[in-house]
């Protein structure tokens, strides 16, 4: 059914649930970050610690929260988790209109760190959910659709974020993002209710580091698994290393005023966007392993061949054949995870991976950071596109160990 026309996903009770959760809460979410951050440079006069207080805030719980929050995914039931914890996040908004009274930027940043580390709990639940109620034809063009919706959102999120605190200040703001999440949560009521397991009833303290173990242990056994963490975490660190440099290859490769980076996140976005449309079309005709492969490959020469552009118009044309295919790894890397994990060890799988991926990142973030001058921005990107490649390379002896269907 899905194989032939992906529209046909819309006829899913749950998939309509998850597009509008998600549509909500990437309105609450964007809004929210930049909001508080709009505002705490207001409040501070833009004290650097402060605003780099934001960043932790919004970060910091992926490494430490995730693995946790995987196990207590795979313990609860899913759905009953992702509505709690957005009701909980509208509920830290409301915290934080209470405390505006006392002019503190730290209790802003203190919900900003308590939605951040439910999200963590929520976004494992959310993978155990699409295992649940998804097969496996279905999985890839539901996650192209999300991924397209992300894609819309980084591209207009920060300007809507910018644009209503702007119009209409932090209270209303902030009653603006707690609708939000309570819109997220009524749309997650539509999703069928949890089967209730054994397994999620058990004692908890018993049993903890002995599950976080189990995860592990299962993802280091599985090739499937051991070699797409590999090449997740490759694709972090490539991300990382030219992360910070942007600014760089339009002062220093092109030689043209700062102002002009513009010109280089336009043809992103809108890759971004196009890159997820595309996705969504094609998932149900191209296998994810396929997909993945393309996605890295491409990336990893469009990244180089970005780092040795001399003139702006290349430069434009390479980014956005990057963010093209950017939507085809991460879909084609989660559609992968999802067929070969089993349900009892979704949450803990998601709850390895994703500080993976950010831990990566910021390492890669901080040797550019580091070391830039010691490299020129051709090795940089260079290097970038190796990490691409190598994710690419540690791919091939997949089709091994995947079904032959």
């Amino acid at each position: 059914m899905v194989k032939n026309n992906p529209l046909k996903l819309f006829r899913s009770r749950y998939v309509r649930a998850v597009i509008g959760s998600s549509l909500f809460s990437q309105l609450g979410i964007w809004i929210r970050n930049f909001a508080v951050l709009l505002f705490v440079m207001e409040d501070t006069d833009g004290d650097a610690l402060a605003v780099s207080l934001v960043s932790v805030a919004e970060y910091g719980p992926i490494l430490l929260f995730s693995l946790i929050g995987g196990v207590f995914a795979d313990r609860w039931r899913p759905k009953k988790t992702m509505v709690w914890c957005e009701v909980l996040s509208a509920l830290s908004v409301i915290f934080v209109f209470l405390m505006l009274q006392s002019n503190s930027f730290l209790a802003v940043l203190l919900s900003l760190l308590g939605s951040s580390i439910l999200s963590q709990f929520a976004q494992p639940a959310g993978m155990k959910l699409f295992k649940q109620h998804l097969s496996e034809t279905e999985a890839a063009p539901c996650m192209s659709l999300l991924q397209a919706l992300f894609a819309v959102f980084m591209v207009v999120g920060p300007i809507l974020g910018t644009w209503v605190y702007g119009h209409f200040g932090i209270e209303i703001t902030l009653i603006i993002v707690f609708t939000a999440f309570l819109g997220s949560a009524a749309a997650l009521l539509r999703i069928p209710p949890d089967p209730h397991s054994e397994a999620q009833s058990a004692a908890l303290p018993a049993s903890f580091l002995r599950e976080i173990g189990e995860g592990f242990r299962y993802v280091w056994e599985n090739p499937i698994l051991k070699r797409l963490s590999f090449t997740f975490a490759a694709v972090g660190f490539g991300v990382g290393l030219i992360s910070p440099l942007g600014i760089f290859l339009v002062t220093e490769k092109l030689g043209l005023p700062a102002q002009n980076i513009q010109w280089l996140s336009v043809p992103y976005g809108l890759g971004e966007i196009a890159g997820g449309m595309a996705a969504f079309a094609l998932s149900a005709k191209i296998p994810p392993l396929r997909m993945l492969r393309i996605g890295l490959l491409c990336n990893a020469i469009g990244i180089a061949t970005t780092g040795l552009s001399p003139v702006l118009w290349l430069t434009m044309l390479t980014q956005g054949f990057v963010a093209l295919l950017q939507p085809a790894i991460l879909i084609g890397n989660q559609t992968l995870v999802m067929q070969h994990t089993d349900s009892a060890l979704i949450g803990r799988v998601t709850g390895i991976r994703t500080p993976l991926m950010t831990g990566t990142m910021l390492l890669g973030m901080s040797l550019s950071g580091l070391l830039k001058k010691a490299f020129p921005l051709e090795a940089w990107y260079g290097a970038a596109g190796l990490c691409f490649l190598a994710g690419f390379l540690v791919l091939i002896p997949l089709r091994k160990n995947l079904p032959a269907a």
